[in-house]
């Protein structure tokens, strides 16, 4: 790959514009679910999957329903999306925010991380 296309690769990474938003991991048969704020929704599911795949998730609680229910037992979802513009603006704030909301709608739901 010449220099010039990586530099074109690298620019186009930098200014994509995940999804972001507040996603969520429930239990079809507890219905628990677990919140997390999320700046890039479709590397988050993928960093958290692994984890629980693995074993090593830092939420216990989390990790002891995926360990008994597997992964077919977890609905996968983006709870609200944020909008946005800029995609190198710190929106960590909005996220928490939005996810506060979502917390306070559903009683059986819970962080997913601090």
């Amino acid at each position: 790959m010449d220099t010039q296309r990586k530099k074109e690769l690298i620019a186009e990474y930098k200014n994509r514009k995940p999804e972001m938003g507040v996603i969520s991991f429930r239990c079809q048969a507890t219905d628990e679910s677990f919140l997390g704020i999320s700046k890039d929704t479709k590397a988050d599911f993928n960093s958290n999957s692994a984890k629980l795949g693995a074993n090593c998730h830092p939420n216990k609680r989390l990790q002891e329903l995926w360990n008994e229910y597997g992964r077919n037992g977890f609905e996968l979802g983006v709870v609200k999306s944020l909008e946005y513009e800029d995609p190198n603006e710190n929106y960590t704030a909005k996220l928490e925010k939005l996810r506060e909301e979502c917390l306070s709608q559903d009683k059986l739901a819970k962080k997913i991380w601090r």
